[in-house]
């Protein structure tokens, strides 16, 4: 059986990377709907964010958006982070939101364009460079809508092009992160489609590149465990980007689609070494609460991750081992199921406790008064968010 004291110590020390965008205004394609109390700046998703690691105690790093997050005195930035315990992680770049990307970013046929694209992300670099972060992470919405609009072959060359410019400006201390998604807004070819493309591209430049899994950027049916632990086998999986659909990437809280499909990911992480130091997995949200109350809803999807993890770590590994042995199908299937149909509730309660946290944090937020603080004063400038 596993050692509860040991459960109790990887689960105190897990850390989940929350994303500044998840405290703005957010929407779908059609439509942004506004809510009172978001953020109108930078600092103010900072404040909303130490909320969130104050009463859960795991999310001490924010991932920013460039331009989404930008702001005169990255350094300033930082030192306001520090100050309310946090750290600023992975910079996200942006090369989708221009009309010049209209045929691609680093992809595109004209030189000028992958030349701007390509300066954004070494912009990206310096950011790293003033706030200390350590992480480059890149999705591109590069691909075509037609057969025939572009040389697909030579779109991979240019993207190769692209990525060896930024790789050969990262410091020692700095990496490459690299996202895949299957479709859209490209829908003929999507030039980062899959693991395997970004598993190709990193594998060429080298140990600082590594590959992002975003939980929602699969086709309906895909073993994305098998994808982790195969990234993770070849030291290839550098960061996870947590959120849940149904149909396509909607950005819904991970684990409210499919929380079995969440704890078997996150049991090839543990079974794998995903959560040692050495391996240097980033734990990261990518989610925009699109109709949810913002904090509240980044608060659940880090205690949704918690709750994976805790029943990701009881598995107990040595009656598995035992039944894939014995080749006892059912048995092995059991000892995954048992520890998944664990209620992990209380011991995650108990862990809070320990760490003088209260035991719900959903709760003790609602009972702090943030929530009517931020309504009462964040009135009048522009408020945080995209799209339509």
């Amino acid at each position: 059986m596993p050692d509860i004291s040991a459960v109790k110590a990887a689960l105190t020390g897990q850390r989940i990377e929350t994303p500044s965008w998840g405290y703005g205004n957010s929407g779908t394609r059609f439509k942004v709907f506004a809510q009172t109390g978001v953020p109108r700046t930078p600092y103010e998703k900072l404040d909303d964010a130490s909320r969130v690691h104050a009463f859960t105690g795991v999310a001490p790093k924010v991932s920013l958006h460039i331009p989404w997050d930008k702001v005169d005195d990255y350094g300033a930035l930082a030192k306001y982070a520090q100050e309310r315990g946090l750290g600023l992680g992975a910079i996200n770049s942006n090369t989708f939101q221009d009309d010049d990307y209209k045929l691609g970013s680093v992809c595109h046929p004209d030189s000028k364009v992958r030349r701007k694209a390509v300066d954004h992300l070494l912009e990206c670099v310096d950011i790293m460079d003033a706030t200390g972060s350590t992480d480059l992470k890149l999705w591109f919405a590069d691909g075509t809508n037609y057969p025939g609009q572009d040389d697909i072959v030579a779109r991979q060359d240019r993207l190769a092009e692209a990525l060896a410019a930024v790789y050969e400006r990262l410091g020692d201390e700095q990496r490459m992160l690299l996202e895949y998604k299957f479709f859209e807004p490209a829908f003929y070819t999507t030039d980062v489609p899959d693991w395997g493309t970004a598993y190709a591209h990193c594998l060429k430049l080298g140990p600082k590149a590594q590959v992002v899994v975003d939980t929602g950027h699969h086709a309906p049916g895909t073993n994305i465990e098998f994808i982790v632990a195969t990234l993770l086998r070849e030291g290839k999986l550098g960061a996870f980007d947590f959120n849940s659909r149904f149909y396509a990437d909607d950005d819904l809280m991970v684990g409210s689609a499919d929380p079995f499909q969440l704890f078997r990911i996150l049991y090839e992480v543990s079974r794998n070494g995903g959560f040692e130091t050495r391996t240097n997995l980033a734990f990261m949200l990518d989610q925009c609460h699109n109709i949810e109350a913002k904090i509240p809803a980044v608060i659940r999807s880090v205690m949704n991750v918690q709750e994976a993890t805790a029943k990701a770590l009881l598995v107990d590994r040595e009656a598995l081992r035992a039944a894939q042995q014995a080749g006892d199908v059912l048995e092995a299937n059991a000892v995954l199921m048992d520890a998944y149909n664990t209620d992990v509730r209380p011991l995650l309660a108990q862990v809070r406790e320990d760490a003088d946290l209260d035991p719900d944090p959903v709760a003790a937020y609602r009972a702090s008064g943030w929530q009517e603080q931020i309504a009462a004063e964040r009135v009048g400038g522009t408020q945080a968010g995209w799209g339509a």
